[in-house]
């Protein structure tokens, strides 16, 4: 039964919210190992680690689908699953446009312009996790972004690729699908290897190992941001139970290792939603979902609805659900991936058809930045144009400035534009 805990109970609490950092920690551990054995070994690594960990066989099945694997993939899905991506896709693609910044340039003094232009990333890895559920939706909210914002190689990889994966990939215009997960995956990518072409970035999510390696490899490779095992959390306190725990039990079902917090100021609401929890568990025959919810879900029962938000704000959660009353609070948000506003904003919706991405930052970075977004494809570069008398206008304030931190040459660059111009 997914446990009722008072938010003045700081023990439980750091007990539910310590797990999930103890986690990570053990599985940073692993994801080093992985790294430094594909960085050192490239393929002849991969096609152990993947026989070992995914049962594939590189060597016999080859590191990338075959045509015909994705035309029979094709004939399997049948015409409302096409259907279905091809609307999901077109409202995605609008969302993305509207997210990609613009090139501009623009006089700040006289003589003076600085501005931006934009340029794509080259090439592209899109991680789809596989394990027990195919994500075809990750593949949308992956490449879609990428292709509006101009990237000119996208590759999807993903351990033993379903149909509906390839078939998305293929309904996108994919070229390139390899049959590569976990940390491994990762490595290949971030580095190299014979076989595996390094990428500028990687992005999606994936368990606790694949976010423990985009984690360690950043500082040599592009990633979006550490998007491990699954968080949902829910504000409110007037709501149908059944709704609030069936989403309670919809994000639990994707891992073991998912977080599923309900937050509320109403006692009364809390034994309703953890009831319901219970009957929905039971219908469902979920067993991943009761593992999830008994190790990484609860109710908090709060004082008052604005601790709620409190909460929310220092869980910074993956996905946050604001219940009609709790929405007249949005301006007190100040961390969440996604926010989901009022009942009949599934969460769900957002996970396959509204247009939001579901690629989103979990562990807590969505204190520091929001989800997936087309920007993420793309490089800003600064562009500045100063005239004679631009630099002239200036030349006083750069060279006292250099001077302070002690650079000479600094100074001395902009000096020499002058020495022999009597007009300066």
């Amino acid at each position: 039964m997914i446990p009722i805990l008072r938010s003045s109970d700081q023990k439980a609490l750091a007990r539910l919210f310590e797990s999930r950092r103890a986690q990570e920690a053990s599985a940073e551990r692993t994801a080093r190992r992985i790294l430094e054995d594909v960085r050192r070994h490239g393929d002849r690594a991969l096609i152990r680690l993947i026989k070992k960990l995914d049962g594939v066989d590189l060597r016999r099945e080859g590191f990338t689908a075959t045509p015909a694997e994705i035309q029979d993939a094709r004939r399997k899905v049948g015409r409302d699953f096409v259907a279905a991506v091809r609307q999901a896709s077109r409202n995605i693609r609008i969302a993305a446009r509207r997210q990609l910044p613009r090139s501009w340039m623009n006089g700040t003094s006289d003589g003076v312009k600085v501005g931006q232009i934009i340029r794509p990333l080259e090439r592209v890895a899109c991680y789809v996790p596989g394990g027990r559920f195919p994500l075809p939706s990750t593949v949308l909210m992956s490449v879609i972004p990428a292709q509006e914002a101009g990237v000119r190689e996208i590759i999807v990889t993903s351990p033993r690729p379903a149909p509906a994966v390839l078939a998305t990939a293929d309904i996108l215009g994919v070229k390139k699908i390899f049959r590569l997960g976990g940390a491994q995956a990762v490595a290949a990518f971030a580095y190299g290897t014979e076989s595996v072409p390094r990428a500028d970035k990687i992005v999606g999510p994936g368990n606790r190992f694949v976010a423990a390696a985009k984690k360690l490899i950043s500082g040599e490779c592009g990633i979006d941001f550490v998007a491990g095992p699954t968080e949902l959390v829910i504000v409110g306190s007037e709501g149908q139970p059944g709704w609030i725990a069936a989403d309670l039990v919809a994000q639990a079902e994707h891992d073991p290792d998912a977080s599923a917090v309900f937050i509320t100021s109403s006692p009364k609401l809390a034994l309703k939603v953890q009831k319901a929890v219970q009957e929905i568990l039971a219908r469902l025959r979920s067993s991943i979902a009761e593992t999830s919810l008994l190790g990484q879900g609860a109710i908090v029962v709060t004082r008052k609805l604005e601790e709620a938000v409190e909460w929310a704000n220092r869980l910074a959660p993956e996905h946050l659900t604001l219940l009609e009353d709790a929405a007249e609070l949005l301006d007190r948000v100040q961390s969440a991936g996604a926010i989901f506003l009022g009942s009949y904003s599934a969460v769900a919706a957002g996970d396959y058809a509204s247009g939001g991405n579901h690629i989103l930052p979990t562990a807590g970075a969505a204190r520091v930045r929001g989800g997936l977004t087309a920007a993420d494809f793309v490089k800003t570069i600064s562009v500045q144009r100063l005239t004679r008398g631009g630099l002239a206008g200036l030349r006083k304030s750069i060279v006292t400035l250099a001077e302070a931190e002690g650079l000479k040459a600094h100074a001395f660059s902009v000096h020499t534009r002058f020495e022999h111009d009597s007009s300066a």
